[in-house]
């Protein structure tokens, strides 16, 4: 245990670093952040017996840069074959989905019918979603922005990326979208730290995380936080 502290957290602080721009795994704000992953963070810093320093930003992207240039010790992001390469990752901990609004009139009823010439995806930019679809998408263009309604809706595009959760909350606050219910991408979240961190410090994070999604912990975390409706992960 002594070794995994000071490995994951040599200065005696653990530096957590929570992405306040996905509202199913962390809500709040960068003063009073909760979620999730706040919790596991919270949990992961007692049995460590370190202090915990959560910082918090608005976008993936920000904490995987956090991550990436040595000002956190933890990440709590999708994994992805790019930040793959970067960020050792356990196991996912909870599983959402990617789904597309368009506006109500729109002709593309299907996944596979985004995916065409002409047709333009809004997204967040450095988000999961983003990285997947300028990955997969062969025809259709992926127009990037702080958030991915904002830019579909300032630009005019045919159609937005984001997270089941919240794109369905803004779709039915906007009665001319409609939601194209079937997911194009499932999102793995999982806890990530750096590549350099010895072996023994990424399986003990992992093993951490099988035991927090067997006992129960990151249930009861996503429905104190009102994210009842996000899967836990499946063993793995």
């Amino acid at each position: 245990m002594t070794t995994v502290a000071g490995d994951l957290a040599p200065s005696g602080v653990l530096r957590a670093s929570i992405n306040l721009g996905n509202p199913v795994l962390a809500q709040g704000t960068a003063e009073a952040p909760g979620g999730v992953t706040v919790d596991i963070a919270r949990e992961l810093a007692r049995r460590l017996g370190v202090s915990l320093d959560l910082v918090c930003f608005d976008a993936a992207r920000k904490s995987f840069e956090a991550m990436t240039t040595g000002r956190a010790d933890l990440c709590f992001l999708a994994i992805d074959p790019a930040r793959a390469a970067e960020v050792a990752f356990t196991a996912p901990y909870v599983v959402i989905e990617g789904v597309f609004a368009v506006p109500r009139e729109s002709g593309l009823t299907s996944v596979a019918e985004v995916d065409a010439p002409g047709v333009r995806v809004g997204v967040k930019e450095g988000s999961a979603y983003d990285l997947y679809l300028s990955r997969t998408l062969q025809q259709a263009t992926v127009v990037r922005g702080v958030e991915g309604v904002d830019v579909f809706r300032d630009e005019g595009l045919e159609v937005a990326a984001g997270i089941r959760q919240p794109i369905t909350r803004y779709v039915g606050e906007h009665p001319e979208l409609r939601l194209i219910d079937e997911r194009f991408m499932q999102i793995q979240q999982a806890v990530g730290t750096a590549k350099a961190k010895q072996p023994e410090t990424v399986a003990y994070l992992h093993d951490l995380i099988e035991e927090l999604k067997a006992s129960g912990f990151v249930a009861a975390s996503l429905a104190a936080s009102g994210q009842a409706d996000a899967a836990v992960a499946p063993p793995a």
